[in-house]
């Protein structure tokens, strides 16, 4: 090798830090910039928030917005009706995920691959497509305008079985077979050896289920009619006021603290969530 060759090979090396550094900022800046915008906008007044050019840091903060808030919504009702709803719809999600997962990854039973084809395949039908068949069956149980019609519907998962479907095929076989020579069956063998070991890949579970449904829209609209019901997002809408006038600073105020719940989820889940992506990818 020429020492011109070696010499370009060294500067790319040294190089290729600096430009993964660059990459992951100009990425870190985009996904972050509306999120700064909206904080730095929910701090401003009325007036200020359409100043030319804008300005991220506001001249004069304020919190007014935010009583504001407060002023024209029972946050605490909605705040309320949405960790209800979330809450109850992660844990549904993490047992009808993780037994249906161990179901398709360790037991045996006839046509199993088709259902399991099946079940991916409804990752592929629109939400928009099958939510008047569901208002119709909930309006016949008399759960429309409740929130056990957001709930029930809501427990099975076709990602969330997938995910644990790869989680359990990653684990040794030997477990199942030695608690089977000790006399368990499949459903304690489920319970006490392979659902212990799979809480990293229910917590990723749980985690993305919370975050996706805490901030739901659409559901809620259409199946939920009185405002003792609403959850936040759809709560929030009404700061917007009669054809859009409402305060940009309030409706801004109120998705700061839609906000507040998820991350700290996210954060609290972080670590999980990180292990059951890695650990889901490893199949044996």
């Amino acid at each position: 090798m020429s020492q011109a060759t070696l010499n370009l090979s060294r500067a790319r090396h040294s190089l290729a830090p600096w430009a993964r550094i660059t990459g992951l900022a100009v990425c870190a800046l985009l996904t972050l910039g509306p999120v700064i915008w909206t904080v730095s906008t929910s701090l401003r007044t009325p007036a200020e928030s359409f100043d030319l050019p804008p300005r991220i840091i506001p001249t004069d903060p304020t919190v007014d917005s935010y009583r504001g808030v407060f002023e024209q919504l029972d946050v605490w009702l909605l705040a309320l009706n949405s960790t209800l709803v979330t809450a109850l719809i992660a844990v549904g999600q993490m047992i009808t995920a993780g037994l249906a997962g161990y179901a398709f990854a360790r037991l045996e039973f006839r046509f199993k691959k088709p259902l399991f084809g099946l079940v991916l395949a409804t990752m592929m039908v629109p939400l928009q497509v099958t939510i008047v068949p569901v208002f119709l069956v909930l309006k016949s149980m008399g759960l429309t305008d409740t929130l056990l019609g957001l709930i029930i519907p809501a427990f099975p998962t076709a990602f969330g079985t997938f995910l644990m479907r790869q989680y359990f095929l990653g684990m040794p076989k030997d477990l199942g077979e030695a608690a089977m020579l000790d006399g368990c069956g499949p459903w304690r063998t489920f319970r006490s050896v392979y659902a212990p070991l799979a809480t990293p890949g229910l917590a990723i579970v749980g985690v993305l289920a919370f975050n996706y449904h805490w901030n739901e829209f659409f559901r809620p609209l259409i199946l939920e009619t009185s405002g003792q019901n609403y959850t936040l997002p759809l709560g929030l809408v009404s700061l917007q006021g009669n054809l859009g006038t409402g305060s940009i600073s309030v409706v801004l105020a109120g998705v700061v603290l839609s906000m507040i719940p998820a991350v700290a989820v996210f954060v609290v889940g972080q670590r999980p969530l990180r292990e059951g992506i890695t650990s889901a990818g490893v199949n044996r």
